[in-house]
């Protein structure tokens, strides 16, 4: 190698000489981390590193952000500052089942309505997400996940790991990139040994270490070990735009980013599960820890029509490999019911032990996967199970079938009748799935009042299991009377059901609970109605529950709890979300143009309305969007406001300035528009100031919004 200046050489040629070792450090770290095409050895790479510190010692004027010689290590940090991530970082459903794979395709088709759909397929990095912002080109930010919407800065920290280029050839205002931060095996037997050298705890994972090791308040401790990162996303993008994941990988890897060694392109889901098991039995040829792959649809045109829930897209899944199984026999199949009518068959197990637990019931997904299973009852089946999720049947051991065992048909097992209400049952055409079509089949109804009051939607306490069953479904009566004439007898009759829709829990009384009341005795006093009386007084204050927990609470499809709030944020009132156009839904952010259409299917739908207008007659409020604390100074700055909180706050997180703000009566919306009162400002505020600005809507700054927070007292 041949040494350039030296550091006694004139400030002109320092800063040449500067500026080619820069340049040639960082060409080399591309070809290393991202390109796996190294030229030149560690001792040379050293060797240039050195020169570069030399130079920027004796000429200070020289030390640059994005320096290579940044990677050993700043100053120790006083702590981590917030910071708001400008689009949230989703976390991804996620399946330990291939069946679940070929629903999400199934769902993906039907929702764009195509017979085959682009994924791309690549490894489920089992690191720590990090979130990387690149101004003009150079590294200005580094942040942590954290809750998705807030993550710690860790700038300095991520400046040492030589994986993440600190400056690219993009000119583009602002490019977030995203990916993990992980340690390599390698590198995490080296490190242990280290630290078993040192008489230091061991780590007890790569993951674990990587995760430490970012939290560390001193650049210098991490420097000292030997991170990487790969990336695979994008998040605020301004003046660079791509089509597609398959494009957007392709660009990074140009840019200089280490990107996953094994993905494809695959056109269909039989595809991406043949890639999926080629990536299993392939992970030994990469360098990290995966526990999985993930699925995303290729065209980014396709993840807007698609949309996102609360807290994950809509248009990928992360398929996660699986050891978690067990044999045992089926000893028959049972059919479930729920709440959309659906016939969801149920394996009923000889019980064994897995996962720590015993299991006696596992789900068998539909019809289709038992055909193509070719499960019968009385085989002997292996069975899945992983973390939360609920057990499943994979596979036949089907060498231990016995004789007489026939394929199991769902329609002739059922009788062709709902084994609930006795109703007909048709086969979905567009899904795998048998439908009972009897609206008023009290396990549907019993499923619309679960979801209706359960704690994400209506909140109403007290409904459990055994007290909906009794209301939706006809109750045998057994009482004891006394006429006086010829003593105490007991008679029976049959009590209709009390709900035959959600509406109808507005119209019970204590009495007409009491006396379907499970397990009440034939002698009970009505009088004795306590547990009655208390569902009813729940009942009663849920007529004043903010609008997003009703629009959630009357299932339409596709909303959510996350989904439900923007709607009624952005709308205030459930007539404006059922008057509400295609066009006006699909503009409110999470929508989109699929989930707008299934909204305002299900408000064409007669019954649906119906059921509304039950509500409203009841008494059900349709326009609280936020609920004032009963507390709060009508005379305040903020009571009755609606208010949009914008940039970052130096003394609240977002979620503790909106309870702030709710708690003295305010509104808190996500819009800035003709009817906003009021913007609170912080630092880093973008568009939704400038509209204030142009609307001329009063702005608070957060000195400003402070002091009226403790003049308007809660």
């Amino acid at each position: 190698m041949i040494r350039g200046m030296t550091a006694s050489s004139s400030p002109a040629g320092a800063r040449e000489r500067a500026a080619q070792l820069r340049a040639e450090l960082e060409r080399h770290n591309r070809l290393y981390y991202a390109e796996a095409a190294p030229e030149i050895s560690d001792r040379e790479f050293d060797a240039l590193l050195r020169e570069l510190q030399e130079l920027e010692a004796a000429h200070p004027e020289l030390a640059a952000a994005d320096s290579p010689t940044r990677r050993v290590g700043g100053e120790p940090l006083e702590g981590f500052r917030t910071v708001k991530h400008a689009v949230p970082m989703l976390s991804l459903d996620n399946t330990y089942s291939l069946e679940e794979m070929r629903e999400f395709d199934a769902r993906v088709r039907k929702a764009l309505g195509e017979e085959t759909v682009e994924y791309v397929l690549e490894p489920k990095v089992d690191g720590v997400s990090v979130s990387l912002r690149y101004e003009r080109g150079v590294l200005a930010l580094a942040a942590t996940r954290g809750n998705g919407k807030e993550g710690d800065d860790i700038t300095a920290n991520v400046r040492t790991i030589r994986a993440v280029p600190l400056r690219i050839s993009s000119d583009a205002p602002v490019l977030e990139v995203r990916g993990e931060a992980y340690l390599g095996r390698a590198a995490f037997v080296w490190l242990n040994a280290e630290r078993e050298r040192a008489g230091e705890p061991l780590f007890a994972n790569p993951r674990n270490a990587t995760a430490g090791s970012l939290k560390q308040l001193d650049p210098k401790v991490v420097a000292a070990r030997p991170l990487s990162a790969v990336f695979y996303a994008t998040g605020e993008l301004n003046g660079v735009a791509f089509e597609t994941q398959a494009e957007m990988l392709r660009e990074l890897a140009r840019l200089g980013f280490p990107v996953a060694k094994l993905w494809w392109t695959c056109r269909g889901i039989e595809d991406v599960i043949v890639r999926a098991e080629e990536l299993q039995r392939r992970e030994g040829e990469l360098d990290y820890e995966m526990d999985g792959a993930v699925v995303k649809v290729n065209s980014f045109r396709r993840w807007r029509q698609l949309g996102t829930t609360a807290k994950a897209p809509r248009y990928a899944m992360a398929y996660k490999y699986s050891h978690e199984q067990a044999q045992t026999v089926l000893k028959g199949i049972t059919l479930q019911v729920g709440r959309t009518g659906v016939l969801t068959p149920v394996a009923e197990l000889e019980p064994v032990e897995l996962a720590g637990s015993t299991i006696s019931r596992a789900t068998l997904h539909n019809e289709d996967e038992i055909r193509r299973k070719d499960i019968r009852v009385g085989d002997t089946v292996v069975i899945e199970k992983a973390g939360e999720v609920i057990p499943a049947v994979v596979s036949v051991a089907a060498e231990r079938r016995p004789p007489g065992a026939v394929p199991f048909d769902l329609p002739a097992h059922a009788g062709g009748k709902c084994p609930v209400c006795g109703g007909d049952i048709s086969r979905d055409p567009e899904a795998a799935a048998w439908r009972c079509e009897n609206l008023d089949c009290p396990a549907q109804i019993r499923g619309r009042i679960e979801h209706f009051v359960s704690r994400k939607a209506m909140d109403i306490e007290g409904f459990g299991e055994a007290i909906i069953e009794a209301l939706a479904g006809e109750t045998r009566l057994r009482e004891t009377v006394d006429d006086g004439l010829f003593g105490a007898r007991t008679e029976e009759k049959i009590l209709p059901p009390a709900v035959r829709d959600v509406a109808d829990l507005y119209a019970l009384t204590p009495e007409a609970i009491e006396l379907r009341r499970p397990n009440r005795a034939a002698d009970a006093k009505k009088q004795s109605m306590k547990l009655a009386t208390k569902l009813c007084a729940a009942i009663e204050a849920s007529k004043g529950n903010e609008l997003w927990r009703l629009l959630h609470g009357l299932g339409i499809p596709n909303v959510g709890e996350g989904l439900a709030r923007k709607l009624a944020g952005e709308l205030g009132s459930l007539d404006a979300v059922m008057a509400a156009d295609e066009e006006t839904l699909a503009r409110i952010p999470d929508v989109g143009g699929i989930v707008a259409g299934s909204i305002r299917e299900f408000f064409r739908h007669e019954r649906n309305r119906a059921v509304i207008e039950k509500l409203r007659r009841a008494g059900v409020r349709f326009d609280r969007v936020e609920r004032a604390a009963e507390t709060a100074n009508p005379d305040g700055v903020f009571f009755g406001k609606r208010v949009v909180l914008t940039g970052t706050l130096a003394a609240f997180t977002r979620e503790a300035a909106q309870e702030e703000l709710r708690r003295r009566g305010a509104r808190v919306v996500g819009t800035v528009g003709k009817t906003t009162d009021l913007v609170v400002a912080g630092e880093a505020a973008g568009s939704k100031l400038e509209k204030a600005r142009a609307l001329g809507i009063p702005v608070m700054d957060e000195a400003e919004f402070r002091r009226n927070l403790d003049e308007s007292g809660s």
